[in-house]
């Protein structure tokens, strides 16, 4: 029979350790439930959709006039730029709430006046995220926001 001496504990918690660490390495590389790719599929679009925003946050830093906005008791009022012709101005307003994915949401612009007004029961208090892509004659714009409502 073979004698236990701290010399083989030691061989013995190395074998361990490395059977271990095996054990875990197959185990994410075998298996579906650690599929996590770094790039998307359509990593190029993507691409060029990132493009395309900061070309439209450039077109509206061309703006003499950006949009602005105030908190109001009926709710957020969103001014576009007075020189345009509010009914020629389209596009979508995306509202994120970081800390609840249920309160985002989106709504169309289409204005009666120079100002779109967000309605009070839309929106709880706290941070939002508020993105504005629009577009005046032809030419696209977008307005990103964090703002405290």
């Amino acid at each position: 029979m073979m004698k236990f001496n701290w010399g083989t504990g030691i061989v013995l918690a190395f074998i361990g350790f490395i059977s271990f660490i095996l054990y875990f390495i197959i185990t994410m590389n075998v298996s579906e439930d650690f599929e996590h790719e770094l790039v998307t599929e359509d990593y190029y679009a993507e691409e060029l959709a990132y493009q395309n925003d900061i070309d439209k946050l450039n077109n509206a830093k061309t703006l003499e006039e950006n949009i602005s906005y105030e908190k109001s008791d009926a709710g957020l009022r969103v001014k576009f730029p007075e020189s345009f012709n509010y009914k020629n101005i389209t596009g979508k307003v995306f509202l994120y709430r970081p800390s609840n994915k249920q309160l985002d949401f989106e709504t169309a612009i289409s204005l009666s006046n120079s100002y779109l007004l967000i309605p009070d029961n839309r929106l709880v208090d706290g941070r939002w995220n508020i993105k504005i892509d629009w577009q005046y004659k032809g030419k696209s714009y977008l307005f990103k926001k964090s703002i405290i409502y």
